[in-house]
């Protein structure tokens, strides 16, 4: 037995160095995941705050129907989806790179996960703090920024953490726009040497990996959090 999965070790990894679909494609999956938070972070934040700040003074009327359309969009229809529209239609007439259009279709998609989150944890910070604020002389963006933030963030970060691990997975459908990811990087190697068993379990337990690392950041990260609160 121990001879047998030592021939498909090889065959699947060693053979034709057959390891670098498997790091390429990790390489990828982490490149777009990264920017993708990056630009889900910023976007969540912007549309969270015409949200909660429409919430609160009622202003930025046709700014908060703006996001409004765009989370009942985003949230409505299907990553997989979204990334075709993206790379099939939107610049099916430019010559693009398609590491920028999945960074581009998942961004905008965490975004609007993340708007919600942000603006919940911002919604649940009592109003007393506002007038906290006021009271010490900020203004709203000030009141926003020095109070309200630093408190939501703690809130919020669980379920923050929790979006970013779900859009880490969400890349695997990158292979629909032929871009070789992680998952497609495995299934390169089934389809060489017609056995799924061994790149798709490596490619599982790198995912799983990844996912267990991110998670013990995040949780160290609640951890200095609550300790800078006593």
């Amino acid at each position: 037995m121990w001879e047998n999965l030592a021939n498909r070790f090889f065959l699947n990894f060693i053979k034709e160095d057959r390891w670098k679909y498997i790091a390429d494609g990790l390489k990828t999956t982490l490149i777009i995941t990264f920017f993708a938070v990056l630009i889900g972070i910023a976007l969540g934040f912007l549309v969270a705050m015409i949200r909660s700040t429409y919430e609160k003074t009622h202003k930025l009327k046709i700014l908060n129907a703006v996001c409004k359309v765009y989370l009942t969009v985003i949230r409505g229809t299907p990553v997989v989806v979204q990334l075709l529209i993206a790379y099939f239609i939107i610049f099916a007439t430019v010559d693009v790179n398609k590491v920028l259009v999945a960074v581009l279709a998942f961004g905008i998609n965490s975004g609007a996960y993340v708007a919600e989150i942000f603006r919940s944890g911002i919604m649940s910070i009592e109003n007393g703090q506002f007038e906290a604020g006021r009271s010490l002389g900020f203004n709203y963006p000030q009141t926003m920024w020095y109070i309200i933030m630093p408190q939501a963030f703690k809130n919020v970060l669980p379920t923050l953490g929790n979006e970013f691990i779900v859009l880490l997975k969400e890349t695997s459908v990158c292979g629909y726009i032929a871009l070789q990811d992680l998952t497609k990087g495995g299934d390169i190697i089934r389809s060489r040497t017609y056995d799924a068993f061994m790149p798709l379990i490596a490619v599982a337990a790198i995912y799983l990996a990844m996912v267990m690392l991110f998670t013990y950041f995040v949780q160290l990260l609640e951890r200095r959090l609550r300790s800078s609160d006593h």
